[in-house]
């Protein structure tokens, strides 16, 4: 027993530890309520693509996963960039290296679905990415370019089903 209070098991907070930690775990709250108090959202950014580099896809070695030092914030995602250089890229002309139709699934926008995609499943069309969720969607595509052309005129339809208008996905047109 005496061993126990010596090992703080039995509930003792000798070394005020317990109360630095709900102390600070206050704090933390405090600063999450802050923006909702002065009417404000936080929002958490989603990570696009599932941390693969967008840059890297127009590369011969592509895609390749990004690096947590080598983020950015970007209309609503945080992306991920395997060198400082891609994301300098990126940064100059992001339109260029988004994802079409959102980044869903180009056979999905077709059949009028938002169907997610495998980052690792994609065409380069007419120089523009697009994805896909399995590799006999994106046959069809690579077989059939003009799905491309039919795809991108029904996505603009589909936006209005995103759960955030404002997200990345709407603006990868």
């Amino acid at each position: 027993m005496s061993q126990n209070r010596k090992t703080g098991l039995t509930g003792g907070d000798r070394d005020g530890s317990r109360r630095r930690l709900l102390a600070g775990g206050l704090a933390g709250l405090l600063l999450l309520a802050a923006p909702a108090a002065r009417g404000q959202t936080t929002r958490i950014e989603g990570l696009a693509l599932n941390g693969y580099d967008p840059v890297s896809y127009f590369m011969p070695d592509g895609p390749r996963g990004g690096s947590g030092r080598f983020e950015l914030p970007w209309n609503g995602r945080v992306w991920r960039f395997a060198l400082e250089a891609n994301r300098a890229a990126f940064q100059r002309d992001p339109t260029v290296y988004l994802p079409r139709l959102g980044g869903f699934d180009a056979a999905g926008i077709l059949d009028r679905r938002l169907v997610e995609a495998d980052p690792t499943v994609f065409a380069i069309l007419d120089g523009r990415l697009y994805m896909f969720r399995d590799a006999a969607r994106r046959q069809r595509f690579v077989e059939d370019p003009a799905l491309a052309r039919q795809a991108e005129a029904v996505w603009p339809g589909l936006t209005r089903l995103l759960d955030d208008p404002d997200d990345v996905r709407s603006g990868a047109r």
